[in-house]
């Protein structure tokens, strides 16, 4: 099955671990290397080096992992690495995390650090970014961070392609696949 996501579209995909959906956004994302098929993001083809940097500019990247590193990034260094900073710094104190700017990231909870790339995610959409990635998004959060981040992901005026496994942010998407080693199938 061929994947289009048309612009403005929400699709959620779902499926096993280790089914693909990690591997899918970081090869959409120009993080991983397509091992077949085509990868085209607005029409246009990818593959090329200036493709991944037009590509990791016009597109928010929320990851499940994220990688603090061994250097003290604050969180206030991560949001303003979005582009459009304030916008940023706003969706953090929307989050409730707009207190914790000035601490180290691996400092913070999985909670913590999963709204403040949320954060930034919102800072990169205001900036320009008119694809978001995000890849459990909501994973670490409480019930209630699930709910805020799932209605904050659907109603950004932008193309989103989201790998989850939560009821609230699969309910507020137009389409739902499922993976299976590699493979997918179109559920809604």
């Amino acid at each position: 099955m061929d994947l289009v996501v048309e612009p403005g579209e929400r699709v959620a995909l779902t499926g096993t671990n280790g089914s693909g959906k990690t591997t899918l956004l970081r090869a959409v994302l120009g993080l991983h290397p397509a091992r077949s098929g085509v990868i085209e993001v607005g029409g246009v083809r990818a593959g090329s080096a200036a493709d991944w940097t037009r590509r990791r500019r016009d597109a928010a990247w929320i990851p499940q992992k994220q990688a603090a590193g061994r250097f003290p990034l604050l969180a206030d260094e991560l949001l303003a690495s979005s582009g459009a900073p304030e916008h940023a710094r706003t969706a953090a104190e929307e989050l409730g995390v707009g207190h914790l700017r000035g601490q180290p990231l691996h400092t913070l909870s999985g909670g913590q650090l999963q709204r403040t790339y949320l954060a930034r995610a919102m800072g990169c959409v205001a900036a320009g970014a008119g694809l978001l990635l995000a890849d459990e998004p909501t994973a670490a959060l409480d019930f209630a961070g699930q709910a805020d981040a799932a209605r904050m992901l659907t109603s950004l005026p932008v193309t989103v392609l989201v790998v989850t496994h939560d009821r609230a942010v699969v309910n507020r998407c137009e389409r739902v696949l499922e993976m299976a080693a590699g493979a997918l199938r179109e559920i809604t």
